[in-house]
């Protein structure tokens, strides 16, 4: 059936001024507020919905009160635009036409409204503005982990109405998405930060096609990074020290990402914790630069104070506290309490209750506990303790450790390096202080504590009279007799003390001395007279004689001979008389002193005396000032001769002492005999055998008018046989050995010594081994130089043939560059071409 309606029609409404349209079509009901019935017999209508602020109810051939769709594009302070998702059109907005907050309306929102027309332009405007929840697609939630954040402040580099966004990722099927989300997304405005895992919708904007994330839960916040530093390690796990609490925490080695070798207590990690069986432990634990954690914040300032509480050397079993020491300082006006443990102290010394210190104040940064470090005693300590000091020397040192010889007591006390207060390094025979406490371990046994060096001069064991006594002795020190001692195998024993007889003061006393007491080297009889220093120990109080000085001697004792030691062997020895005849000899225990001391050619004075057998011995040997040797005539020219019979140290199967040379050049005195002895050698320790040339020169004895060689020196010429790398041999007949040993420190001058090299050098013979070996080896003239092998034809002609551009000839690759033996590279000399077969 048509309507009756043609168009439309106008008409005047007396409750509402405004001109209104409606449409001809009684079968619906206009939004606009007037209401038609289909059969025209009744209407009815909305004034407050009629009021449209001045502009008309539609334009463009539109209804009246049509409702259209749009997404709002631009988005100004006042005003706006929007694009219609039915038609190509873009509208103004004014912002009071939206009905609703202002501040949610945002570009890309979908919105709904109604088409007018400005009353003084007549475009289309969109008016009354409803914002259109978007629709939640009917899916299940997806899991997925924020990627980046939504930023905090833009800094006003954001466009107005532009809304900060953030974005998620998912996996599906192997592959990554991202969406976007804003905060308005986030359910319960929680804050969501990068690597959280999350749970949300997907939705898809129907106008623009993009696909963005809603309504978006936490579901686990990301596991934050924990740093640490390493503080034990065992042979399959570890333990670290959390930097953001007080705690250790357990981590496994299959947790280390890193070179495992390489990981030490101390270093620096970061490391994440998880829940494993109720217990935290740290995983994917990491190297961190050194440096990078911090535990505490240390004072720039030094603080003084006093110790009230050391840290017990052995722990009890009920000592739970770490920082079990204390110090009471002031700070301020107030006193305070700071409690330090056993790494607090810059060294290991010893520290004591009421010791005077200097400390830094160390602040935890993760529970703000304040505590003493960096300890150090101050020197002015010793006076405000109050404790005993002693002092010694330095008897004996180990690795790490030694021993003191105290001033006041008998034994010897154990320190330890790390006792010792400055950083200097000790050595044998420092002077030092130090304070005697008791073992922990062990309460018989006591240890010497915060040593301080002296300087040299402070200690003394004992104190010397400075007036001198004369008396006469009354015993003479006795060797200790022990057949097995020699040079080569130990120090004499200590011999028996001799005794002084003096008087003080009109009282008669004894003192007893010691051979290691005596001035000027003579040994002083029973009955002589002599003059000394009484010296006392401060330990024990014992007095003894000292620098003992023989005054007259006494004439009843036997007469005293001077010599010269011309050989010494495992346990005795012979003396050379005065006249350079005979040969005595001395056992060992009947030298006066330390045999140690004893060298061929020393001045010695003895008494001679007959034992078993009715032989003549050398008894109360001591050694004295040297003496003149052979003779004080010594003629100017320089003979020639050659060794006819050795002396006897040299061929003990001789019955003869002296040796004899027969002079050799021409001249006067060719075959002329001059006998020599140790003394008349130049050196001494020389082996000359016979048969070897020699040049000397001629002297007279003094006490008996005969002509002796003096001044004997070889003439020895061998080429070098070889040279191996710290000795060599020199082809020279040596008793039944046709080649002498030489070492190479025995060379003169540091010359290096080649095979042929013609040398002159000196026989010495060692008592210990029995064999020969050259000494003071001198070069005399270089031998023949090693003559380079030629390179045989065949190779020669192979080279010949080999041209450089011969490109299937050997080639040579570089496996190594050079270095010169200052580690330089390369060579200094430029390289050039090689000519094949031409040798440089």
């Amino acid at each position: 059936m048509g309507s009756p309606w043609k168009g439309f029609v106008e008409f005047t409404l007396p409750a509402s001024p405004p001109t209104a349209f409606v449409s001809a079509d009684l079968s619906s009901t206009s939004p606009v507020g007037l209401s038609l019935s289909p059969y025209g017999r009744s209407m009815s209508f909305d004034p407050g919905m009629l009021h449209n602020n001045g502009h008309t109810a539609y334009a463009n051939g539109s209804g009246p009160g049509i409702r259209e769709t749009g997404v709002v594009e631009k988005l100004l302070t006042s005003y706006g635009f929007i694009q219609c998702s039915e038609r190509q059109a873009r509208l103004f907005f004014h912002c009071s036409q939206y009905n609703g907050n202002l501040q949610e309306l945002k570009i890309g929102d979908d919105v709904e409204f109604e088409v007018s027309s400005d009353r003084r332009t007549g475009k289309p405007i969109a008016v009354k503005l409803l914002k259109i929840k978007p629709e939640v697609l009917p899916e299940e939630r997806i899991s997925g982990q924020v990627v980046s954040s939504v930023p905090l402040n833009l800094d006003g580099k954001a466009a107005p109405g532009q809304v900060p966004t953030g974005s998620v990722c998912y996996e599906r099927n192997g592959e990554v998405f991202y969406l976007t989300y804003t905060p308005d997304d986030v359910e319960g405005n929680v804050p969501l930060e990068t690597g959280d895992k999350v749970s949300f919708y997907m939705e898809t904007n129907k106008h623009t096609g993009a696909v963005s994330a809603r309504n978006i839960q936490l579901v686990k916040k990301k596991q934050a990074r924990c740093q640490g530093v390493v503080c034990a390690t065992k042979e399959a796990f570890g333990f670290i020290e959390r930097a953001d609490v007080v705690k250790e925490i357990f981590f496994h080695y299959s947790e280390f990402k890193g070179d495992l070798e390489a990981l030490q207590a101390g270093d620096d990690v970061e490391f994440t914790i998880k829940d494993r069986n109720g217990k935290e432990v740290a995983t994917d634990v990491r190297l961190l630069p050194q440096g990078t954690v911090i535990f505490e914040d240390i004072s720039i300032e030094q603080f003084e104070g006093t110790v009230v509480k050391v840290i017990p050397k052995v722990p009890t079993k009920n000592q739970s506290d770490p920082l079990p020491g204390r110090i009471s300082t002031r700070i301020g006006f107030s006193e305070k309490e700071l409690p330090f443990g056993e790494k607090d102290t810059k060294s290991k010394v010893t520290l004591l209750e009421g010791d005077h210190i200097q400390f830094n104040i160390s602040t935890d940064r993760r529970d703000k506990l304040e505590r003493a470090t960096n300890i150090e005693i101050l020197p002015d300590t010793f006076n405000l303790t109050k404790e005993t000091r002693e002092m010694g020397v330095i008897a004996a040192i180990r690795d790490g450790f030694g021993f003191i010889k105290c001033v006041d007591r008998d034994a010897r006390m154990f320190f330890h390096f790390s006792e010792v207060l400055e950083e200097s390094q000790l050595h044998i025979s420092d002077e030092v202080e130090f304070t005697v406490v008791p073992d922990m371990l062990s309460a018989q046994r006591n240890h010497a504590v915060r040593i301080k060096k002296l300087p040299k001069g402070t200690v003394s064991f004992h104190t010397q009279s400075e007036q001198r006594f004369v008396g006469v002795v009354e015993k003479e020190v006795v060797s200790a007799s022990n057949k097995n001692t020699s040079p080569t195998k130990g120090k004499e024993k200590e011999a028996e003390e001799g005794v002084i007889a003096y008087e003080d003061c009109g009282v008669k006393l004894t003192v007893p001395y010691h051979v290691k007491d005596l001035e000027g080297g003579t040994y002083p009889q029973a009955g002589d007279k002599v003059e000394f220093c009484i010296n006392e120990v401060k330990r024990t109080g014992h007095q003894s004689a000292v620098s003992i000085r023989v005054l007259n001697r006494n004439a009843s004792n036997s007469r005293r001979l001077h010599g010269f030691v011309a050989a010494l062997k495992d346990n005795f020895g012979f003396i050379e008389t005065a006249n350079h005849d005979q040969e005595v000899f001395f056992h060992y225990s009947e030298m006066c002193g330390d045999v140690d001391n004893l060298e061929l050619g020393d001045t010695v004075e003895y008494t001679l005396s007959k034992g078993k057998g009715n032989k003549v011995s050398a008894e109360k040997v001591t050694k004295v000032a040297a003496v003149n040797g052979t003779g004080e005539d010594v003629g100017a020219s320089v003979l020639a001769g050659k060794i006819i019979r050795p002396i006897r140290s040299v061929d003990p199967s001789q019955t003869e002492y002296q040796g004899l040379i027969e002079v050799t050049e021409e001249g006067g005195d060719k075959g002329q005999n001059y006998a020599f002895g140790i003394m008349g050698m130049t050196n001494k320790a020389d082996c000359l055998q016979k048969g070897e040339h020699v040049k000397f020169q001629v002297c007279t004895v003094t006490q008996t008018g005969q002509k002796m060689a003096c001044n004997v020196v070889p003439q020895r010429r061998a080429p070098v046989e070889c040279v191996k790398d710290q000795f060599g041999f020199i082809t020279y007949e040596v008793g039944e050995s046709k080649k002498l040993f030489f070492h190479v420190k025995e060379v003169q001058d540091g010359v290096e010594l080649q095979i042929g090299d013609e040398v002159e050098f000196s026989v010495v013979f060692n008592q210990r081994t029995g064999k020969c070996s050259a000494c003071n080896v001198r070069r005399v003239s270089e031998g023949p130089k090693p003559v380079a092998t030629p390179r045989p034809d065949r190779l020669v002609n192979r080279l010949k043939s080999i041209t450089l551009d011969d490109a299937s000839a050997p080639r040579l690759v570089i496996l190594r560059q050079p270095r010169g033996p200052d580690n330089s590279k390369g060579f200094s000399v430029e390289r050039k071409t090689r000519q094949p077969g031409v040798i440089d």
